[in-house]
């Protein structure tokens, strides 16, 4: 079907049921980031292929929103013909329906595809302008997706203790006490990540990200009723998870949400969807409302996984590594691949290693001006070719079982120029500083985010994505609570989270930048008037001395590159061959070698 043949499809479907609006989210039950292909709703009615964004599909006419990522990509995969295009943040989907429908008109929305918090928003905002929304759970995507894949259900893995230093059963003993302390007798833990990381279980159905596909109700006595398809438990689950870990099927979850009368739950508005909420709202429980119990235990790893992220990002540094030496010597004899190939090469190396499971999201491998799309997919279309006396920015990552990566580093194809290197040493400039922060308890990354703008906003440039996002221990390659960015961020940096430094820059049409590390918060030792925290890099990759204007960094900019690429060369050299080791050398040789 083309895009106006399932336009025409779902708009039969509105008539049929007598709504005037459709709603479709990128999300889907769950409310991940990475979402199953049977799931992909919004690709499905629009052809966009984002990690975010809206549709709104109206008896006569539709519109597409995005947010500045993606304002290039979505003119290229969306026809204008059927879908006008709108910013998800200057233009909101609800404020264009209300100034595009009358009093009285009936909106659909599908409560499992919303969190709670959206959907009240959404209610007071459309009845404010007389509108009606109209909650709906037979999805009517579902309904028009006449060739819809079948979900894909494969065992969980079993994660050992050496991997998550603590057992299900003292992780839900914890929070269980935690969860009573609020007031509660039980949490709703409905993130897909959190229920893995609460009973030690990573699951293999959504592509890059390694989650059980599940909802949880976690007791204050530490016991759990898990919502699963009993398919995806392994054998030896119960004995890995330890006692009091009741399943029941998805087919189950409406009766078991709908049967904790005179329960007090707690419940987070923003990361369960609407629709478990309401039925223990209707089941005669009472919502407390708060954040998810495990997200920031989660967050804050331990020890152990402190030490398996950095064996990790040893490992995965010497597979980028390989692939840099491999691409510098098909540089020098003449060979130059398209995007594809090189994102498919860079997988071989490391899909050998150790403990690898897979890529921890599509990798962003763009030639020249398609770096421009700093969310650019050479799947979408044809993949370029790396064009002569350019940049190429590659942004990839990986799962492996004790730790999550990903790296950007953008690279010297020829000579692109002074102005590619301008821009590039004024990128690495704030990459440095944000890394060398010192910063007292309370701090959150919002208060830090101008530290990596400052050299690029002297200038008069920006870029229009976060700074950082929190990262997971084998878990989402986007973890929150913690992150980097313009926009408020309320949660501070604490010991033992995860964040990437990755500032850049973007030119519409010509070239694309990005310097981006994983760093973990450490306490600062020393005896200090007022305790500090900073950062400690993991990720352990040369960056490309080829693209910088020395004239631009400062001695104290000059000695950190240097200072890390030493660090690099002696934790990462041991693994590597003698010819990608002499690579490496000469990669992280002295600044003082090219003055």
């Amino acid at each position: 079907m083309t895009t106006a043949e399932r336009l025409t499809a779902l708009r039969q479907l509105l008539a049929e049921r007598d709504y005037d609006a459709l709603v479709i989210p990128r999300a889907d039950e769950h409310l991940g980031e990475y979402i199953p292909l049977h799931n992909e709703r919004l690709l499905w009615a629009t052809g966009f292929t984002g990690s975010a964004g809206m549709a709104v599909v109206r008896r006569e006419g539709a519109g597409i929103f995005v947010d500045g990522r993606y304002t290039v990509q979505v003119r290229q995969q969306v026809p204008a013909a059927d879908f006008s295009y709108h910013h998800l943040l200057e233009e909101p989907p609800l404020q264009w329906l209300l100034a595009r429908l009358q009093p009285g008109a009936r909106v659909a929305v599908d409560p499992r595809l919303h969190n709670l918090q959206w959907l009240r928003q959404a209610e007071a905002e459309l009845a404010a302008g007389g509108l009606v929304v109209c909650l709906d759970t037979d999805n009517l995507v579902d309904r028009c997706w006449q060739d819809r894949p079948a979900a894909q259900i494969e065992p969980a893995l079993l994660l050992d203790e050496s991997h998550t230093g603590e057992s299900s059963v003292s992780k839900r003993t914890r929070i269980g006490a935690a969860v009573k302390a609020q007031g509660a007798d039980g949490a709703l833990v409905f993130a897909p990540d959190s229920v893995s990381w609460l009973l030690n279980l990573r699951g293999r159905d959504v592509p890059c990200l390694p989650v059980l596909q599940s909802l949880a109700l976690l007791w204050a006595d530490g016991s759990v009723d898990l919502v699963v398809e009993s398919a995806r438990m392994p054998a030896g689950w119960q004995q890995h998870c330890g006692g009091e870990v009741r399943l029941h099927a998805p087919a189950e979850a409406e009766a078991l949400l709908g049967a904790q009368a005179g329960k007090r739950v707690l419940a987070d508005p923003v990361t369960a969807n609407a629709w478990s909420q309401r039925l223990l709202e209707q089941g005669g429980a009472t919502l407390v409302a708060g954040t998810d119990p495990a997200l920031m235990p989660k967050a804050c790893k331990n020890p152990v996984e402190i030490a398996g992220a950095r064996a990790a990002h040893i490992r995965d540094g010497a597979a980028v590594i390989r692939f840099l030496a491999w691409l510098d010597a098909e540089q020098a004899a003449g060979r130059l691949y398209d995007e594809a190939e090189l994102a498919d090469r860079l997988l071989g190396f490391r899909s050998g290693g150790e403990h690898f499971q897979g890529p921890s999201f599509d990798t962003i491998s763009a030639a020249g001006s398609n770096a421009a799309m700093c969310h650019y997919n050479h799947r979408n279309g044809t993949p370029a070719r790396l064009p002569p006396d350019s940049a190429y920015l590659v942004d990839s990552g990986a799962q492996y079982t004790d730790g999550t990566t990903d790296i950007t580093r953008t690279v010297a194809i020829g000579d692109p120029g002074a102005e590619v290197r301008r821009l590039f040493t004024l990128v690495l400039k704030g990459h440095i500083a944000l890394d060398q922060a010192r910063f007292p308890k309370g701090t959150t990354g919002t208060h830090l985010d101008v530290l990596a703008r400052q050299y690029l906003w002297r200038e008069g440039h920006d870029y229009d994505h976060g700074t950082g996002h929190g990262v997971g221990a084998f878990l989402s390659v986007h973890e929150g609570p913690q992150r980097i960015a313009k926009a408020w961020a309320p949660v501070p940096l604490q010991p033992g989270m995860i964040v990437s430094n990755e500032p850049g820059y973007y030119r519409d049409g010509a070239f694309g930048i990005r310097c981006e590390n994983l760093v973990v918060v450490t306490e600062v030792a020393g005896e200090l008037e007022t305790p500090m925290y900073g950062f400690e890099a993991l990720t352990l990759v040369p960056f490309d001395r080829r693209l910088l204007d020395l004239a631009l960094l400062d001695a104290r900019e000059q000695q950190w590159l240097d200072a890390y690429h030493v660090r690099v060369a002696s934790a990462v050299g041991p693994l590597l061959s003698a010819t990608d080791r002499a690579w490496l050398q000469q990669a992280c040789a002295p600044l003082a070698a090219d003055s």
